[in-house]
């Protein structure tokens, strides 16, 4: 399965992947709207692939399956003082 990457220039961290090259049809306009002009990172063959860097590859497979996009948003960030406080109790 081929499949489109493509960064957000509004959200850092943010990544889109659709089946096609530049094919955007599936992706909600909202969502485009937020995400801003994409930007293409790569083109990959995830069948090739045993994992991807920062997503479940087959959650990003099945989305593309269903919903014809998948949208990887960065982790949250560490909360360090809320782990302070919990070794403290």
């Amino acid at each position: 399965m081929l499949c489109a990457v493509y960064k957000s220039r509004k959200k850092d961290s943010t990544y889109l992947y659709v089946k096609q090259r530049d094919d955007f049809s599936a992706v909600p306009q909202a969502l485009l709207d937020t995400f801003g002009k994409p930007e293409l990172v790569t083109v990959i063959n995830l069948d090739k692939r045993e994992h991807l860097a920062l997503a479940d590859i087959d959650r990003v497979k099945q989305q593309l399956q269903q919903q014809g996009f998948y949208l990887q948003l960065p982790p949250p960030p560490e909360d360090l003082l809320a782990q302070h406080k919990a070794l403290q109790r």
